[in-house]
């Protein structure tokens, strides 16, 4: 028998692994369309809850405040990175720079004009 015909052993065996690995393929993609999240009458969409701060400023707790009134607390240098900031979630207070969404406000926020 011709090595290179259709039926030859080598040609069997790598349709078979053929096979096997879109058989993998397949079952990925299933498991990834299954878990798929996608919002709509069968899924209703994650409500944003707004985030909102506290701060220790001049000593005395003040909030809770949106993250655009950090940001304007922190560019009239009313918050700066010592300042003790809490939010919902937080076991306890924390110094302002140590929180990421915080740094990032102070990166937003403008420098000073003069």
């Amino acid at each position: 028998m011709n090595d290179d015909s259709f039926f030859s052993i080598n040609r069997l065996v790598e349709f078979g692994m053929g096979m096997a690995v879109a058989q993998q393929m397949v079952k990925a993609m299933n498991n990834a369309m299954t878990n798929m999240h996608i919002p709509g009458s069968m899924n209703p969409m994650q409500t944003v809850v707004p985030q909102f701060y506290y701060a220790m400023i001049e000593d005395k707790q003040a909030g809770p405040f949106s993250e655009q009134e950090l940001s304007r607390l922190i560019s009239e240098k009313k918050i700066v990175k010592e300042s003790y900031i809490w939010k919902p979630g937080l076991p306890k207070w924390e110094i302002a720079e140590k929180l990421p969404e915080i740094i990032k406000l102070v990166a937003l926020a403008p420098p000073p004009f003069k």
